[in-house]
C-alpha cells in the first residue's frame, strides 16, 4: 500500500514537473512574440522619422540650388547678360548719385566728351529720344579731358540737353568700364542688366529700335 501511494507522489511530482516546463516555455513564447509585434510597431515609426526628415533636406537642396542659380544671374561685368557695375558719381548739377539708385528703371549709360564730334552728333538724337521714351539717361563726361566744367556747362545749354550729365573727374569709371573710343553706350533693362551695348554715335532710330527690345 504504501510502495502504491509512493509511486502516486512520483507520478504526480512528475506530471507537475513537466506541466511547470511546458508553462514556462508557452510563457517565453508568448514574451517572444509580444516582443516580435512591439518591434514591428515601433520600426514603422523610426521609418517615417527618417522619412520625415527627408523633404527638409529637399528644401534645403532647392535654396542652395536657388542661391547658386541667382549668384549666376547677378555677375558684375560688361558683357551683355552681366549686371552693370555700380558707380558713384556727381552731377553737373552738384547732385550725387549711383547706378543703384536707377534700379527698376531702364537706363542708357552713354560715355562722351565735348571735344568729340561723333558725341555732338549723337546728342541731339539722344535728347529727343530721351523725350520720347521712359527712359533714364545717365551721360558720363570724361571731365579730366575737358579744359573745364564750365565747356561741359556751354555743351548742355548749346544743344538744350535735359538728361543728367554725370562728371568723370577722374576717368574712374569710364577704366572700370573699359571705355576707349567714344561715344560708347550701355542699356540696361530695370533689373540693371546689360542689354546693349554700342562703340559709336547711334541714330535716334537705331535707338528706339534698341529700347523696343528691352524691358
Amino acid at each position: 500500500m504504501k510502495k502504491a501511494l509512493l509511486i502516486v507522489l512520483l507520478v504526480g511530482m512528475l506530471g507537475w514537473t513537466i506541466y511547470e516546463f511546458v508553462l514556462s516555455e508557452n510563457d517565453t513564447s508568448r514574451d517572444e512574440v509580444m516582443l516580435d509585434e512591439n518591434t514591428e510597431e515601433e520600426e514603422p515609426e523610426i521609418l517615417e522619422e527618417e522619412t520625415s526628415g527627408v523633404p527638409g533636406k529637399s528644401e534645403e537642396n532647392e535654396d542652395v540650388l536657388q542661391e547658386s542659380e541667382e549668384q549666376e544671374e547677378s555677375v558684375v561685368g560688361l558683357n551683355v547678360g552681366d549686371m552693370a557695375p555700380d558707380f558713384h558719381l556727381t552731377t553737373l548739377d552738384g547732385e550725387e548719385v549711383a547706378l543703384s539708385d536707377y534700379r527698376g528703371s531702364r537706363v542708357w549709360i552713354n560715355f562722351w566728351a565735348t571735344w568729340c564730334p561723333p558725341c555732338r552728333a549723337e546728342m541731339p538724337d539722344m535728347e529727343e529720344f530721351y523725350k520720347q521714351n521712359d527712359v533714364e539717361i545717365l551721360a558720363i563726361n570724361l571731365t579730366e579731358t575737358e579744359p573745364s566744367t564750365n565747356q561741359v556747362q556751354r555743351f548742355v545749354d548749346e544743344y538744350g540737353l535735359t538728361f543728367p550729365i554725370l562728371l568723370d573727374e577722374v576717368i574712374e569709371v569710364a577704366t572700370a568700364y573699359k571705355i576707349q573710343p567714344i561715344p560708347t553706350s550701355f542699356m540696361l533693362d530695370s533689373e540693371g542688366v546689360i542689354q546693349f551695348k554700342s562703340f559709336g554715335p547711334l541714330t535716334y532710330e537705331q535707338m528706339e529700335e534698341v529700347f523696343a527690345d528691352i524691358e
